[in-house]
């Protein structure tokens, strides 16, 4: 979510702090109304403030194939050849009502490049809660399972999402509360959504579902850059039509969806995950593991699991500043850009991550995949990201093997 605008009210300096995907903390001041740190594309209007943002993605990528796969992909009549392609264009609002009580706003449209159409991606407004000690949001936002789920599309270290999370939509319609309670150090995310006003939206899978996220930060040190956070995810849903089709590509955007379950009967469905990330300055390694349980009174019950581990890590020292009340990372912070004499930040990467999308007389195929990469930061709005991956498909009675040869140039303006 290129614009996560995660607010905190501060009772003690009254004013309302809200919390960049940058890193950057722009404070509005309750009485005055005035930002004290603004930016260029900030504007200071006589009712809300106001900014404007851009983000753009462009993807390069090419295959090594194996026979087997080769075969596999005659199969489900794909063909692989170097492509690249605008995987999005966005463009984004946001800005702070001046009210005593926090009330913001965030709107983003954009360009899906795999649909070739316009999208309203996350919009709505946030009103603060202190009482709670969180906010609630009402709009078009992420549902709030996982941490990379929802974290800015832009942010993560990672080339795209690990699979296990493409059987959960991108975004939907609703009504979230994000929540944090530092004596406890414990984050809460819930969320109600029934799309009620997204019918015909490729991501409206499910006409209504739940989630709750609870997180635990048992180190949260800040001042020395070391902090370990522990999370689970619960979601229940009611898929649309009582069927459901899974599928999922293999961490590539350009890259079909090389497994797919086809369409099955299901009433309702139950999802869950742990996650565990640990900081220590310029390292981070992490994990989340998912299961999916679809349920049918008719036709029997399927489960589907994956996961994956990540290691990342800045030999420029570049670190990233870590949200409680959404409990997510940021972007990672850029001390000296190229333009300025500087290096930027570079940053390696490691992740593993496999998704099975097999379950009794359901065979969608199996697929794990193994990448090292490196992200260059040229700035803190211009990252360029280098790719290698190892895949492995186990799909028609067939093993396959693919390499990716993949790279990404990323803007982010916001």
């Amino acid at each position: 979510m290129l614009l996560m605008l995660q607010q905190v009210y501060s009772q003690e300096k009254e004013k309302v702090v809200p919390i960049g995907t940058d890193g950057v903390v722009d404070t509005i001041d309750a009485v005055t109304g005035k930002q004290v740190n603004p930016k260029a594309n900030d504007f200071d209007g006589p009712i809300t403030t106001f900014r404007i943002g851009v983000g753009f993605i462009y993807d390069f990528t090419t295959y090594a194939q194996s026979p087997e796969f080769k075969e596999q992909m005659g199969i489900a009549n794909v063909e692989l050849g170097p492509r690249s392609k605008t995987r999005d264009f966005r463009v984004l609002g946001s800005g702070v009502f001046k009210t005593k009580r926090l009330f913001s706003w965030k709107f983003a449209y954009m360009w899906d490049g795999d649909k070739n159409t316009w999208m309203v991606r996350e919009t709505g407004v946030t009103i603060g809660v202190p009482e709670l000690k969180g906010n609630f949001f009402v709009g078009r936002t992420k549902e709030g399972f996982s941490m990379i789920k929802v974290m800015n599309g832009h942010s993560p270290w990672g080339y795209e999402r690990q699979m296990a999370l493409d059987v959960i939509p991108i975004l939907a319609d609703g009504i979230k509360y994000m929540g944090y309670y530092p004596k406890a150090k414990v984050f809460l995310n819930l969320g109600y959504f029934s799309n009620l006003t997204s019918k015909g939206q490729g991501f409206a899978t499910f006409k209504s579902q739940a989630v709750a996220r609870v997180g635990w930060l048992p180190i949260l040190d800040e001042k020395n850059g070391k902090w370990m956070h522990i999370a689970t995810s619960l979601r229940y849903g009611k898929p649309k039509d009582d069927v459901m089709t899974l599928k999922s590509r293999p961490e590539s955007n350009p890259t079909p969806q090389l497994i797919n379950t086809g369409q099955f009967t299901t009433d309702h469905s139950f999802h869950y995950a742990g996650e565990i990330y640990y900081t220590n300055n310029r390292l981070t390694v992490g994990s989340e593991v998912i299961s999916h349980h679809f349920y049918s009174k008719d036709s029997g019950d399927h489960t589907f699991n994956g996961g994956n581990v990540m290691v990342a890590y800045s030999f420029t020292g570049g670190t990233r500043p870590y949200n409680t009340t959404g409990g997510i990372y940021g972007f990672i912070r850029v001390k000296k850009s190229v333009f300025k004499g500087g290096l930027g930040e570079i940053e390696g990467v490691i992740t593993y991550s496999t998704l099975n999308l097999n379950s009794g007389p359901i065979l969608g195929g199996k697929f794990w995949r193994l990448t090292p990469m490196i992200n260059w930061y040229l700035t803190k709005n211009i990252r360029w990201e280098f790719i290698y991956g190892f895949g492995n498909l186990d799909r028609y009675g067939i093993k396959g093997n693919v390499q990716f040869f993949e790279s990404r140039i990323q803007f982010t303006f916001i």
